[in-house]
């Protein structure tokens, strides 16, 4: 796709209300809930993220951070929260994208893609066919005890560029970002979207001053 000069912003790791209201009034155009993960940040029980998607106003889209890689779990994941997007965080190893699309008509399937090399690019124009975005982000899928975002580290944004030249759907940007950084990653990666979750935070709580901070950086 065409480099984007002005992303949309995701705020990732929003854990009460009070967040997504502040989130939202910053300017967000999306807002991420994690559910069980292995490792990482921002993870809220399935009743709370489901509490604070019907506060959401449309039209703000909200993820659901699932780390389940079952066709099964993925959907029943969804079915307990209710969210607008559901962001693939690990590889889907049973079932396909298309029992995905004929379980949750509607609801739009965004593939994280963890950065590691230049083996991502073909990980990634595989996997675009399939769904309706990708997420680049810098995690360790293969460690022991696995990583699947919310590192707070930075990956190569030279693949990134690469990734969001050749797909044909939209490409949201994470890893690290924050205020420092941001027009850097807009200019070097052109990303259709930016996804922040650390980079806005002070103690883990959403930061106002860091939010801020982020949104001027970035151009709003």
């Amino acid at each position: 796709m065409e480099a984007a000069s002005h992303p949309r912003i995701k705020i990732c790791c929003i854990a009460s209300r009070a967040e997504a209201r502040l989130a939202v009034d910053a300017g967000a155009s999306a807002l991420g809930l994690v559910g069980a993960m292995p490792s990482g940040p921002g993870v809220i029980p399935d009743d709370l993220i489901a509490a604070i998607t019907l506060g959401v106003p449309p039209p703000i889209a909200t993820f659901l951070l699932t780390s389940e890689q079952s066709v099964d779990g993925i959907v029943a994941h969804h079915r307990r929260v209710h969210t607008t997007a559901i962001q693939l965080v690990d590889r889907l190893t049973r079932g396909t994208y298309a029992d995905l699309r004929r379980e949750l008509p509607g609801t739009k399937l965004v593939q994280a893609v963890h950065v590691t090399g230049p083996e991502s690019l073909d990980e990634a124009m595989a996997l675009a066919e399939y769904v309706d975005a990708l997420l680049l982000d810098s995690g360790r899928p293969d460690m022991p005890v696995k990583e699947l975002g919310g590192t707070g580290r930075r990956h190569d944004w030279q693949i990134s560029s690469r990734i969001r030249q050749e797909a044909a759907i939209p490409v949201f940007l994470a890893g690290g970002l924050h205020a420092g950084i941001v027009r850097e990653a807009i200019e070097q990666v052109g990303p259709f979207g930016l996804d922040v979750c650390s980079g806005v935070r002070s103690g883990g709580s959403l930061d106002p001053s860091r939010l801020l901070a982020f949104f001027t950086a970035a151009g709003f």
